[in-house]
């Protein structure tokens, strides 16, 4: 699958749009919005907790199959970044995405 995370945090828009770029130098940038996808907030603080696992777990029991179908079917045809504002990946909910997809 041609998929990647990134988060934004800490980063100024000249060095995020020069992330973006270094992903494919000769595609064009997209945006496609998938709100089903987002992460609730009452779960957000839970993926930096001692009991990361717990919000990891309610975060992928949330994630509807045909929202993670339309990110599989725009990832067979170019490559793609699931963007959010977390830096480390590791404290995400992208990383379950990612996780799910591969």
């Amino acid at each position: 699958m041609n998929i990647v995370g990134i988060g934004y945090e800490g980063l100024t828009l000249p060095d995020f749009l020069s992330r973006l770029r270094s992903l494919d130098a000769s595609a064009g940038l997209g945006y496609t919005h998938v709100p089903a996808l987002g992460n609730p907030p009452w779960n957000q603080a839970g993926f930096r907790s001692p009991d990361a696992a717990s919000a990891r777990a309610a975060y992928a029991d949330l994630m509807p199959m045909s929202a993670l179908t339309e990110v599989a079917l725009l990832a067979s045809h170019e490559r793609i970044a699931l963007l959010c504002f977390e830096a480390d990946q590791s404290h995400c909910h992208r990383d379950v995405i990612l996780s799910a997809l591969t």
